[in-house]
Parts: structure tokens; sequence; C-alpha cells
């Protein structure tokens, strides 16, 4: 739906689970027609955004959010999990191939990966101009700026003191989703994950997942309508967490969880027990404090389309443990500076732009690192003019550049020859020293009190009551 990306800090993702099912509402006498008709709108908006799917199901690509089964065919179940095999990667038979799994990106091209095979393979649909006409015309509000401009939506676990730009994206865009619908919105921590592929002690790993959660928050997320909880807390909190992952692990074999993420016998059980943590925050049962015992809340996943195996196997999952399927908005990749082969990695300093950089270290990173799409001499470049789909200052203002027209007269004049490599840097920089600057004043007030209060599970304040 946009061009988020977030590798390192929300491995699960950030899971807005959002309670529209209008026939089981509490509304307050005086606001019933104004929330019912908020109701609507958001499930048709969900509706729009349904995640369609080549591999076999249990029902046909767009089946309704809300339809469950009780299915009794151990086969049939088995055959649709079975199917989804991230190990077939093209890159396997032609090393010039894009190559993308939950743990790895990698391109042999200067322009990246390959959006139009990517969505092939992995069974998405793109987000066209039709689709987000559709999304206006049922929210009666023009698109967020990132959903105009993108071509086809958040994930990563704790490994650094730190959250780099890249992160910013699927926040800025979720935080925008929950103020046009007022619905709650859980962020899950996956410092377990972290431990287990990073190699973390669990204090370091619970050290860094609150650290990110700072950046979180300084989002700038409602306290009343936002819960954040770390996998290694949480599963002790709340059995009813961790009664969804035993239900959800029941349903895939060792077999198919190889299949599916490419894991190999030498890889930790920890391994293979986590995707049933990833997928159990899409069930609303899983989060009584918010939702109480209602189980069948829609539930919307934005995340990274190399994330996108962990929630096919859950939606595959799901009419077996009887909750909705979720729906998903997949995100292109957030580009390294040195180029869209990779993406963004806060193990790299120098692929990043980091939250806690200064305005010189920006300055230094964007003019040295930064991948250009520019000639090799000012009079080529004024003659042939540059290449803005390779140029990694000008993709990074498709992102954080407020004004459309002033994006697009950038992109003319880039191409033309008339604007400079060094002048687009120097304006990348600008752009990019405001939004650091700005997080990290925000940041820098949140205390130990307001993180703990985000991290408290509780009823969140919102006008769509899940009720029994």
């Amino acid at each position: 739906m946009n061009r988020m990306i977030t590798e390192e800090s929300t491995k699960a993702g950030i899971v807005c689970l959002y309670d529209i099912r209008s026939s089981k509402q509490l509304w307050q006498s005086s606001q019933v027609e104004k929330n019912r008709q908020k109701t609507r709108l958001f499930e048709g908006a969900v509706k729009c955004l349904e995640f369609s799917s080549d591999s076999k199901t249990l029902y046909s690509a767009g089946c309704g959010m809300a339809d469950t089964v009780d299915a009794t065919d151990d086969k049939t179940v088995a055959e649709a999990v079975g199917d989804l095999k991230v190990d077939q990667n093209p890159a396997e038979e032609d090393e010039d191939a894009d190559f993308v799994d939950p743990w790895t990106v990698k391109s042999s091209s200067a322009r990246g990966i390959d959006k139009a095979k990517l969505i092939d393979r992995f069974g998405s649909s793109k987000i066209d101009q039709t689709l987000l006409d559709k999304l206006e015309a049922v929210t009666g509000r023009k698109c967020h700026r990132r959903d105009s401009r993108s071509t086809s939506t958040l994930e990563g676990g704790p490994s650094s003191d730190s959250m780099h730009v890249g992160h910013l994206i699927p926040f800025v865009m979720t935080k925008w989703l929950q103020e046009l619908f007022d619905v709650p919105l859980v962020v899950q921590l996956t410092d377990d994950e972290k431990s287990l592929w990073k190699g973390l002690s669990r204090k370091e790993a619970m050290k860094l997942a609150r650290e990110n959660t700072k950046d979180i928050i300084a989002c700038g997320f409602d306290t009343e309508k936002t819960f954040i909880f770390s996998d290694f807390a949480y599963m002790g909190q709340r059995p009813e967490f961790y009664g969804n992952v035993i239900d959800i692990q029941r349903c895939v074999t060792f077999n198919q969880v190889k299949g599916i993420f490419g894991f190999g016998d030498s890889d930790c059980i920890g391994k293979i027990a986590f995707p049933a943590v990833q997928a159990a925050p899409a069930v609303a049962s899983s989060f009584p404090d918010t939702f109480g015992e209602a189980k069948n809340i829609p539930c919307l996943i934005p995340c990274a389309i190399d994330q996108d195996p962990y929630f096919r196997m859950t939606r595959d999952v799901a009419p077996r443990v009887g909750f909705p399927k979720p729906a998903l908005l997949h995100s292109t990749f957030f580009p390294a500076l040195q180029g869209a082969q990779c993406k963004m990695s806060a193990s790299d300093e120098t692929s990043s732009i980091f939250l806690t950089d200064t305005p010189k270290q920006i300055k230094t990173k964007v003019n040295k690192h930064a991948f250009s799409g520019g000639q090799a001499t000012v009079e080529e470049h004024r003659e042939l003019g540059g290449n803005c789909d390779v140029d990694i200052s000008f993709q990074y203002l498709t992102f954080f550049l407020e004004d459309d027209d002033e994006l697009e007269q950038i992109r003319r004049d880039y191409t033309s020859g008339a604007l400079l490599t060094g002048e687009l840097k120097a304006k990348l920089i600008s752009v990019l020293q405001e939004v650091v600057s700005d997080h990290q004043t925000r940041r820098a007030a949140i205390t130990d009190d307001v993180i703990d209060e985000f991290m408290r599970p509780r009823r969140l304040k919102t006008k769509f009551t899940a009720v029994k």
C-alpha cells in the first residue's frame, strides 16, 4: 500500500486489530449512527485490501474477512500450508535473480528488487489507482501521500539501540490508519526472535526492545489506544496468548515449516516453533484485556513483503483454529544508502541514517555513501540527465518529502540534467535532518513511566468495543 519497511523494530509486525463487527458493539447513545457509519467505512476499506493468494487455501482468494470454518480435513489443511515454500526461490536457479526470504533481501540490479516479479512470486495483488479510488470512496478521505506514491506495508525484532529512518515509514502510516478509523493498535516486539536468530541474551534483547519502544512511541501514538508488548514479557502474563500459539503449532508439521521457511536440520527447535508466536497476535483472543473473550475480530497486518510467509501460513491455519484470516498490506523495501540491491540494516552503520544521528553525521553519510544516479561529469549530467530509478537520494525523498508537486519537479529537473547530484543530495540532507531532529525531540520527552503505560495490558479506549 505504501513504501513502508521496518526490518528491526517489530519482527511480528505492527498488528492492527480492528473490532468492526457492528452487530455486537456497545454504542454510546449519542454517537450510535456516527460510529456505525465509521464501522461500515472501515469494514469496506479492509475488504478492499483483502489479501489474495495463489496457494491452495481453504477459501478462495478474496473471501470475507469474517468467514471462518470449523475445518476437520487435516489433509486439506496440511496440503494448503505445505504449498507455501519460501525455499522455492528463483535465485537458487539464477544467481543474478533477486533473492527474498524473511531474513535476507538481495538484488543484482541497481534498481533493486523487481516488484512485479516479487508480487507474482508471493501471490500478492498490486495496489493500483483503482484500489486507491475505492479506499477514498469508502473512507471519504484522500489517501495518505504514501499510498498515492506506492506501487504495491511493517516488520523486524529489536537488534539495535536505535532504529533507522526506514523504520519510521510504517509507523507513520499505521498511525494515520488508527486515527482515521479510531481503532486499537497492538504492536508486537519479538525480542525472543532476536535472541534465537542473533544470539542475543534474553536480558539484552529485552533491553533493546524497550529502547525501540521509545522510538515507536515518539511517532505520536495515543497511549489510550495503543498496546505495545514484548514476547518475553507477555507470553507469561497471558495464558490466552500462549494457548493460541499452541493451537497454531498443532496445525503445522515439522516438514511443512521447513518447506515454508527453509529451516534445516541443524536449526534450533526455537526457530522451528517461532512462526506460531509471530502468528498469534492476529487472533484477538490473544489480548483478553483489550478484546475480552471476543475472537472473531478481523486483523490488518502491515508488513514488508519478505515477511509474507509467516502470515500466508497464518491465513491458511486461521480457519482450522476458528479465527478470521488476517488481511495484509505489503510494502516495498527501503533501500540502503549504497543502493537498492539491499534493504537498510540496523547492523550496518553506513547503510542507514539512524534516528540518533547528528545533523553532521546525516550530511556525511548522504554525501559519502548515497548511491547516485547521475553522470560521471557535470557536462555529461547536463546533457544526459540523471536516473531517478536508481538514485538513492531521490528514492529517499519519495518517502519523506511532503509536497507531491515539489517531488515531481525534482524528478523532472534531475532527469533533464538541470539538477545536479550534489544539489539533490543537499535537498535530502535538509529533509532528513529535520525529520530526525523532530523525532529526537519527541523521544527525549518519553519517560520510563510512559513506556510502562504503553506496555501495560489493559482495555484500550476506542469507540469500537469488543463484547462477549
